[in-house]
C-alpha cells in the first residue's frame, strides 16, 4: 500500500526497542540505539544553520532583515576587536566622548568596524548614531551600514531621528531605497501599518518607484507582524496597479499558514486564487501542506502533496517535514520513519527540524519515550539538537526536569532565552505550581535573561489566577520601576481579584472546548467587509481549498 494514498491513521509501531534515551538528563548507551539508525544509512551531515520547527514551511518572502545582513564571511568581529571597544563604549554619554574613544582605540577606521559596532550597540540607538558618525567622519560607511542604523533607529521608535538621516542620505545624493523599505517594516514592527503605507506612498518624493517589489516588501513586512487581514485588503484595493500575481497571493497566504495560522482564512485565499484564474505554485502548495499539517489535517495534507507532484512540482525539504509533523502527531510514527528514509534516498539533505518535526509533536502528547528514541536517532546522524528541541522537551516538564534541561541548554550553547522562560512559566502555571514559576522566576539571573515586559505579563497573570495577590502586586511594582508601561489587563486583575476557587478555574480554562482564534495583533485600520466571508461559514477540515 503505497504510503501517500493513506487516509487513515495508522497503528502505532512498536518493533524498535523502548528506552529511554536523553542527551538532556541521562547517558546514552550506543546499543540502545542500534535498532532506528540501522534503518537509515549512516551519511554525515553538515550542523543546520538553522531550524524552521516554528515555521514549518517556506521562507519568508520578501524578508526585510536581508536589507541589513552582513553577508562578508571573511569579516571576524573577534578579530576587529569589537568586545574590547564595546566595553569602552559602554556608558558614554556623549558624542564627544565617543568620537575620542573611537579615534583612540588604534583600529583602522573601516565599514566591518563600523558596522559591527552599530550592530552590537543595537539596543543603544544613541550610541549607535554615534559610531555612524564616526564612519561618516572617515568615508567608512556602506549602503550595508547605512541600512543597519536607520534599522536600529526604528527598533528603538526614534523614527523622528531616522527620517533626518533619510533627507540627509537624500540631500547627498545617495540612494535611499533601501532605508525606507527598512522604515516600512520598522513601522510595521511598531503596530503602525499606517505609517508603513504612507511611507510606501511617499517614496516618490525620494525620487524612488515604488515598484512591484517595493509592494510585496510592504506586505510582507505587514504579515509577519500580524496585520495579515490588512495586508490582504491592501492587495485587493492596489490590483490595478498591482495586478493579481501568484507572488502577492503566497505572501498573504505565508500570513495565515505560519504568521497568524487559520486553516479557515488560508483555505479562503486558496478559493480566492482559483476565482482569479491563478495558479497555485510549489511555494503554495508549500504553504498549504504546512498549514493542514499544523492543524493535524492528514488527508488534505497527504492529498495536496499527491496534486503538487501530479502537476509538475517538486515536494522540496519543507514539504516533507510537514508531512513527517502531521504523521507523527496523527500517531503514525512508522511512516513518518519512512519519510526520513525517502528524503535520504532522493538526496536531500536531513536537518534538525526533521526531526524536531517528529519530537515536538511527541513531546506534546507526552511520549516522552518515543521522543527520546528520535532524539538519539538525530544524534546519530551527526545532527545537534537545536533551541526548539530543548523547547519540546521542556514542555510537560517537572521543575526539577526543567531545571536540568536548561542547564543543558545553557552548556550547549543554546540559550536559554528569553522565549524559553515565556514558555517554562507559562508550562508550570499549566502544571499548578505557582511556587515552582516564582522558583524559575529567581534563576533567570544566573542564565543571564533578563525579564521583559511579557514575562512580567505571564507571571503576574499567572499567580491572580490562583490568588497570589500580594506577590504578583509586588512584581507590578517592579516592572513599573523597571520602566515598562502600565498595562491595564493586569491593573484590573490586581484590583478584582476573580472569585472562587481559583485552581479549578485554571483547570477549567485548559481543559475547556473552546477554541479561541488569535490573529497575533491585528490592528483594525481598514474596515472593510471580509471578501469571500459567505464561504467561510460552517467549513470542514476535509473541505477542498
Amino acid at each position: 500500500m503505497a504510503l501517500f494514498t493513506l487516509s487513515k491513521k495508522l497503528p502505532l509501531s512498536r518493533t524498535y526497542p523502548r528506552f529511554f534515551f536523553t542527551l538532556l538528563l541521562r547517558p546514552v548507551s550506543s546499543h540502545s540505539l542500534q535498532t532506528l539508525s540501522d534503518a537509515f544509512p549512516r551519511t554525515r551531515l553538515h550542523k543546520p544553520r538553522f531550524s524552521i520547527l516554528r515555521h514549518l514551511s517556506t521562507q519568508a518572502l520578501y524578508d526585510s532583515f536581508e536589507l541589513i545582513r552582513c553577508r562578508d564571511d571573511t569579516c571576524d568581529p573577534l578579530k576587529l576587536g569589537l568586545p574590547e571597544l564595546l566595553e569602552q563604549l559602554e556608558g558614554l554619554s556623549s558624542e564627544a566622548e565617543v568620537m575620542a574613544v573611537l579615534d583612540g582605540f588604534g583600529a583602522e577606521p573601516n565599514q566591518d568596524l563600523v558596522y559591527w559596532a552599530i550592530w552590537g550597540l543595537r539596543e543603544d540607538w544613541e550610541l549607535a548614531y554615534w559610531v555612524f558618525n564616526w564612519g561618516e567622519k572617515w568615508g567608512c560607511n556602506s549602503e550595508k551600514t547605512r541600512g543597519l542604523v536607520i534599522w536600529v533607529l526604528g527598533k528603538c521608535n526614534k523614527f523622528g531621528v531616522a527620517w533626518s538621516l533619510i533627507r540627509e542620505l537624500h540631500r547627498s545624493s545617495l540612494d535611499t531605497r533601501r532605508a525606507m523599505l527598512i522604515m516600512i517594516d520598522r513601522y510595521t514592527a511598531a503596530n503602525d501599518p499606517c505609517k508603513a503605507i504612507k511611507t510606501f506612498h511617499i517614496m516618490e518624493k525620494f525620487r524612488i518607484s515604488p515598484d512591484e517589489e517595493a509592494f510585496y516588501t510592504l506586505l510582507s513586512a505587514m504579515c509577519k507582524h500580524g496585520n495579515v487581514e490588512d495586508a490582504e485588503e491592501l492587495m485587493f484595493q492596489n490590483k490595478k496597479l498591482f495586478p493579481l500575481e501568484i507572488e502577492g497571493f503566497n505572501i498573504i497566504l505565508n500570513g495565515w499558514s505560519n504568521i497568524a495560522p487559520d486553516v479557515f482564512e488560508a483555505k479562503r485565499i486558496w478559493r480566492e486564487m482559483s476565482k482569479c484564474c491563478i495558479a497555485p505554485n510549489a511555494t503554495t502548495y508549500t504553504l498549504m501542506i504546512s498549514c493542514f499539517s499544523r492543524f493535524g489535517n492528514l488527508f488534505d495534507s497527504l492529498r495536496l502533496y499527491d496534486e503538487m507532484k501530479k502537476r509538475g512540482w517538486v515536494p522540496g525539504l519543507e514539504v516533507y517535514n510537514s508531512l513527517i509533523y502531521v504523521l507523527t502527531r496523527e500517531n503514525c510514527l512508522t511512516e513518518a520513519l519512512k519519510i526520513l528514509e525517502k528524503i535520504k534516498e532522493m538526496g536531500l539533505q536531513l536537518d534538525s527540524a526533521s526531526f524536531n518535526c517528529m519530537i515536538r509533536p511527541l513531546c506534546e502528547a507526552k511520549k516522552l519515550e518515543e521522543a527520546r528514541t528520535i532524539l538519539a536517532v538525530m544524534i546519530a546522524e551527526n545532527l545537534s539538537p537545536t533551541t526548539e528541541t530543548y523547547h519540546a522537551f521542556l514542555e510537560g516538564d517537572s521543575y526539577e526536569e526543567t531545571f536540568e534541561v536548561l542547564k543543558h541548554m545553557k552548556k550547549a550553547g543554546f540559550g536559554p532565552n528569553g522565549d524559553t522562560f515565556l514558555l517554562v512559566l507559562a508550562n508550570l502555571f499549566k502544571l499548578d505550581q505557582p511556587e515552582n514559576a516564582l522558583k524559575i522566576w529567581a534563576e533567570m539571573k544566573q542564565f543571564e535573561v533578563v525579564p521583559g515586559s511579557a514575562h512580567y505579563k505571564v507571571l503576574i497573570g499567572g499567580l491572580t489566577k490562583f490568588g497570589w495577590l500580594v506577590k504578583a502586586r509586588e512584581l507590578y511594582a517592579e516592572m513599573r520601576s523597571n520602566g515598562f508601561l502600565e498595562d491595564p489587563k493586569l491593573k484590573k486583575l490586581l484590583k478584582d481579584p476573580v472569585d472562587g476557587n481559583n485552581g479549578e478555574r485554571e483547570r477549567g480554562m485548559r481543559l475547556g472546548k473552546t477554541n479561541v482564534r488569535s490573529h497575533h495583533g491585528k490592528s483594525n485600520v481598514m474596515k472593510w467587509k471580509r471578501l469571500g466571508n459567505r464561504s467561510r461559514k460552517n467549513p470542514s477540515l476535509g473541505e477542498t481549498p
